[in-house]
């Protein structure tokens, strides 16, 4: 009879340990050891763990013989189009056969309605066909949704499951070209004593199903939920299994949605792809400059405009702020789509460089769009429009200020700063502030780009000189 060998697992990394201890001694989150019960046979346990090492490396194949890397042969297969320009941008080109992604999300944001427009696209092109996994829904909930989204091409396939077994005979037996789970947090094996959704479930599930898919060659997108802190449900070994992370983003009243890639092992991490939900799906979006309000030349209080680079494209975004007396004792910061950090950092540099003390006001600060700006290059717009917030003072028609903001008060060049200038023009803006220290092609037109050394040389040239008397004197 099978002895039962009692561990204890992280929630949180997935460590695992021999008894119960308050505190992760690998990751260091409290409580997170949950009881893990394994069956062993009589004969597993007489070999001992070298002959399940050996066993683990015999199922692999010619991958575990030690060859010279000048040897192995080139992985030249070509890139599966998705059928959705902006998700192909995400990816990178498309999807590389036998890679794994994992996309996760809010509930209601939108994950499955855009995975399986995505399988629909490749179905209607793909000669092999294409398999959509739901553990959520039913045949008929998932019918619905395809008519609505015209998502019924013949080779698109769909199967209910909540077993790996039904899913594993299913990838046997169509060869898919892709293959989409929704979501991997209601998948489970019936030999593992775990409930489904565990971490020892998720761990299981998501290896046999990756070892499947780098065996044939399809991709696998794997659909998760997120935690109330935003991060994908289950051990944070799961990020590291799979070859791409995508957060799908957005505001569930609102209309905009954004595909961020966080992790991506063949393509450009940070990079992301711009949505609109319609009542016929997701759409991309064509413009999105005027999506996130960067063709706003005309100056107003309080607003500037900057461009961001992510991943391989420049983004025109527009920053709003507001700045007012406070109502209570302590003032108020809030603050979507920049770090509050940031916010901070930027409020003592205009104090101490610019004499102006906005640390006892209200600040409110707001990105267009929904986006988050990570991008240092972006601080000088975000301090010009929280200057001409406290002034009271408009900033300059067509006029936008890129660069890193130090400390000492002094600008810096962010990176890809030509290619952000030749957007900023090509939108209608007629001036350019960057730093002193920029170096600059010869491509750019003569007197759109003006140097400024510092931050009151870029608040000088913005209008905005001379604000701490002003405001003393109001």
């Amino acid at each position: 009879m099978p002895k039962k060998n009692t561990r204890f697992l992280c929630k949180e990394c997935g460590a695992e340990s021999a008894t119960w201890l308050g505190k992760c001694p690998q990751c260091g989150a409290w409580d997170s050891l949950t009881e893990l019960a394994r069956a062993i046979g009589k004969e597993a346990a007489a070999r001992g763990p070298r002959a399940v090492v050996a066993g683990a490396a015999g199922s692999i194949g010619t991958a575990a013989i030690p060859r010279p890397l000048a040897e192995l042969p080139l992985d030249a297969s070509r890139r599966l189009a998705s059928g959705l320009a902006e998700l192909d941008r995400v990816l990178g080109g498309g999807f590389v056969p036998g890679s794994v992604v994992l996309v996760g999300g809010d509930p209601g944001i939108g994950k499955s309605t855009l995975l399986l427009q995505a399988a629909q696209a490749m179905a209607a092109t793909s000669p092999q066909p294409v398999l959509y996994v739901s553990g959520e829904e039913s045949p008929g909930q998932v019918r619905l949704r395809a008519e609505r989204l015209g998502a019924l091409a013949p080779a698109l396939y769909f199967l209910a499951a909540t077993e790996l077994a039904p899913v594993l005979a299913a990838i046997e037996q169509l060869a898919p070209a892709l293959v989409v789970l929704d979501s991997v947090q209601t998948l489970g094996d019936a030999d593992i004593e775990a409930a489904t959704g565990s971490v020892t479930q998720l761990r299981h599930v998501s290896q046999v199903l990756s070892r499947a898919a780098k065996e044939r060659g399809f991709p696998l997108v794997l659909i998760g939920h997120v935690t109330k802190e935003g991060q994908i449900a289950g051990p944070r070994q799961l990020e590291h299994m799979v070859d791409a992370v995508f957060y799908f983003e957005g505001e569930e009243a609102g209309l905009g949605r954004i595909l961020r890639a966080v992790k991506n092992r063949f393509g450009p991490t940070h990079e992301i792809a711009l949505f609109e939900m319609t009542g016929a799906g997701l759409v991309a979006v064509e413009d999105p400059a005027g999506f996130l309000g960067g063709r706003h030349l005309k100056g107003e209080l309080g607003t500037a405009v900057t461009v961001t680079f992510t991943g391989t494209r420049p983004l025109a975004v527009e920053v709003q702020t507001l700045v007012s007396a406070p109502r209570y004792g302590t003032p108020a910061r809030v603050v979507q789509g920049v770090d509050p950090r940031r916010v901070s950092l930027l409020v003592a540099v205009l104090e101490r460089s610019a004499g102006l003390a906005l640390g006892g006001s209200d600040l409110f600060v707001s990105v267009a769009g929904g986006l988050r700006l990570d991008d240092p290059a972006t601080d000088a717009a975000l301090l010009v429009a929280l200057a001409s917030g406290f002034s009271g003072r408009s900033l300059p028609d067509a006029t936008l200020a890129l660069g890193e903001v130090g400390l000492r008060g002094n600008l810096r060049a962010g990176s890809h700063l030509e290619e952000r200038c030749h957007e900023a023009l090509r939108l209608g803006f007629e001036r350019v502030l960057v730093a002193a220290t920029a170096t600059l092609g010869k491509g750019l037109p003569k007197g759109a780009v003006a140097p400024v050394a510092d931050v009151p040389a870029l608040l000088a040239a913005c209008g905005l000189a001379g604000l701490n008397r002003a405001v003393a004197g109001r």
